[in-house]
């Protein structure tokens, strides 16, 4: 009999410790439960550094990068060598992906870190495909180069010889408008939806963003129209601000609410919107710009309306 019962335990032995195993797998899920609660519980405070560097370092290393490659005297930059404007942009191809990690890695909620790592180095590539293409374009300025005006027609271009020239031109042009920003912002956009997927918190408490905040959606905001207009990105913006406004109901139905970083990134979008809108109605019965941007999607570049209406009446 205790030979027989000896065998019936090696044979079942989840039967001989049916209480304790019971035990040990209702602690396990207790915990997996607990871990999936703190994590809609925990409200991370506002990324006051983060944020005001990234907004800083967008402003100055990629808006103000065509600015000072105009302002600074040609003389110290020769156009066979990187102009100031470059130099802005490998700063920010170092800066840019290094602020999203860190990013990243204050996110309440567990990413996943293949994804990261890719859209990181995607990003990092097509941004580096894009300050070369981008490079040139902008020097050509010097030599008459029009924005407003595809690439064959510009008067610069269009009287090249051999007209195999020409090809490598568009060729030049594909990498940097197309590319280079696919390959720069779909990334971009993917993190910063990774990231916003995360904050969320079932305490209304941080349901609220406090005064510094408020004042960085203007600036945010503002840098993200001129993302949206001047990389030709309109799209992708919509997709990704559409994927935020669902991903904020069906939450909400969850009773799970935005906090103070995922609110600062849905206004900054929002605002965003907004000013793309302004943008198009303002232009739309622009005939030059018309033409450049043909079809259903209209959102004129801003330095193709500096190269149209600025720097020409001077």
């Amino acid at each position: 009999m205790v030979m027989e019962a000896a065998a019936r335990k090696r044979q079942h032995p989840g039967a001989a410790g049916g209480p304790g195993s019971q035990l040990g797998a209702s602690f396990l899920q207790a915990r997996h439960s607990s871990i999936k609660a703190e994590e809609a519980d925990h409200t991370a405070p506002f990324h006051l550094d983060l944020w005001f560097y990234f907004t800083l370092q967008n402003w100055i290393l990629d808006f103000g990068r065509p600015i000072a490659m105009l302002v600074f005297p040609l003389q110290w930059f020769p156009l066979n060598k990187p102009s100031v404007g470059d130099y802005f942009h490998m700063a920010y191809n170092v800066i840019t992906p290094f602020l999203l990690l860190k990013l990243i890695e204050r996110s309440p909620r567990t990413l996943p870190r293949s994804m990261v790592y890719i859209s990181i180095i995607t990003f990092i590539m097509g941004a580096s495909i894009h300050l070369v293409g981008d490079s040139v374009n902008h020097r050509l300025l010097f030599s008459g180069y029009q924005h407003h005006l595809s690439v064959r027609e510009n008067p610069i271009i269009k009287n090249l010889k051999p007209e195999t020239l020409i090809d490598s031109f568009e060729l030049l042009y594909y990498y940097d408008e197309y590319l280079g920003h696919c390959m720069w912002y779909i990334p971009f956009f993917l993190i910063l939806f990774m990231y916003f997927s995360g904050c969320f918190t079932a305490s209304k408490a941080g349901n609220s963003m406090p005064g510094p905040a408020l004042l960085l959606v203007a600036p945010s905001g503002l840098y993200y129209w001129y993302l949206v207009t001047e990389g030709q990105i309109f799209i992708l913006f919509i997709f990704t601000f559409f994927a935020m406004l669902a991903l904020v109901l069906h939450q909400k139905r969850r009773c799970l609410f935005l906090d103070s970083n995922g609110l600062f990134l849905f206004y900054s979008f929002t605002l965003t919107l907004s000013l793309v809108a302004l943008w198009v109605a303002w232009l739309w019965n622009d005939p030059v710009l018309r033409k450049k941007y043909p079809g259903v999607i209209y959102v004129p570049e801003p330095w193709a309306f500096y190269t149209l209406h600025v720097s020409s009446q001077h």
